[in-house]
């Protein structure tokens, strides 16, 4: 793993006026309190937290960073928000983000996941204040044919199951409104990003490996893997975030020189499947069973097999590396839930991780 470019590009965002979609989410959560730590003025606008003592509440960050509870399909209060706040950084992360989800109730997901988007960038759209936006979907908008190797952002975007196929559709949605629209503003800057499977302390979403696992480990039944030899990106959380922040710096300083689709994943090789996931988790706890799956049942539900990103763009043009290796990263998640556990306060723990990453905060 490489060092990060230099550091200074955190400082940037001191002071500035920043509005996070999802902030009560798991990836929003860290980025929310990143951006808490290096004193910029936050608001996030998102629905209530779904899970019970989620890390957003442990953080206690409603009395941190000004929080709006609202819904990105509502476009009359979030365009209200938007020209009240008259926000410099734009950070979407609002999604409905599982797989499994998204077959119990598609229509749900597309209408959070591409209509909220136009909603997103419609107010941007009429807020003159804003100079930088990153706009997240995820790896899976690329129409995943299970090749070998990493999916490059000019690559084609679709998608089977109806996440994917509407996170590949709201890729679209703001590739449409970057060049109609963003592209005449030479003072805005604004870019998708696409990120692997991220990990982390705080996680608690259903039909997610780690907060399985979590859930197993302390009630002490074996790990019930669907699909043991799925293979994955998996990233710790701060590592997209760490790119996101970048590229946010980078447009707010040169927006047409990094407007655009930008990838942030693990190097492409470096891929396991969800059982290496497991087992390292077990070896990081010390105690724990895998229940692997009899046969391979008929699952009407696709999931895929096989994904990972390319990330060269990102790694010559913004000198963006990973930080964290496999072990390093599967430890680091591991070690948040077993002291959280144990009693330690969440928003101790997830400040010190957060140093321990970024070593260049103040």
């Amino acid at each position: 793993m490489g060092p990060l470019v230099d550091g200074s590009y955190l400082q940037l965002f001191r002071g500035k006026r920043v509005l996070l979609t999802g902030h009560t989410g798991f990836k929003g959560s860290w980025l929310a309190l990143l951006l808490d730590t290096l004193g910029a003025e936050v608001l996030g606008y998102a629905l209530p937290p779904e899970y019970e003592n989620s890390h957003f509440e442990r953080l206690k960050l409603s009395d941190k960073i000004r929080h709006v509870e609202g819904d990105i399909c509502d476009y009359a209060r979030l365009d209200s928000i938007v020209r009240e706040f008259q926000p410099e950084i734009v950070f979407h992360l609002a999604a409905q983000a599982l797989v499994r989800r998204s077959y119990a109730d598609p229509k749900a997901t597309f209408d959070t996941n591409v209509s909220g988007s136009v909603n997103l960038l419609e107010a941007v759209r009429h807020c003159e204040s804003v100079r930088s936006l990153v706009f997240v979907t995820s790896d899976k908008c690329y129409e995943n044919v299970e090749w070998i190797w990493g999916y490059r952002e000019t690559d084609a975007l679709g998608g089977r199951d109806p996440y994917s196929a509407s996170k590949g559709a709201a890729e679209i949605v703001f590739s449409s409104y970057q060049r109609s629209f963003f592209a005449h503003h030479p003072h805005l800057g604004a870019a998708s990003v696409r990120a692997g499977n991220v990990i982390g302390g705080g996680d608690w979403a259903v039909d997610r490996i780690i907060p399985d696992c979590m859930r197993a480990l302390q009630a002490e039944l074996p790990i019930c893997l669907r699909n043991p030899a799925a293979t994955r990106p998996w990233q710790h959380v701060l590592e997209p975030i760490s790119g996101y922040m970048l590229l946010a710096a980078k447009l707010y300083e040169a927006p047409q020189k990094y407007s655009g689709a930008w990838n942030f994943g693990p190097p492409v090789g470096a891929t396991r499947t969800v059982e290496d996931v497991v087992r390292r988790i077990i070896n990081s706890f010390g105690h724990g069973k895998i229940e692997l799956p009899a046969a391979v049942t008929d699952n009407k539900q696709h999931e895929a097999h096989l994904l990972q990103l390319n990330s060269d763009k990102a790694h010559q043009l913004l000198q963006w590396q990973t930080r964290w290796n496999f072990e390093q990263t599967i430890d680091a998640t591991a070690a948040w839930y077993a002291e959280v556990f144990a009693g330690s306060d969440a928003a101790t723990v997830s400040r010190r991780q957060l140093r321990e990453y970024f070593k260049e905060l103040p």
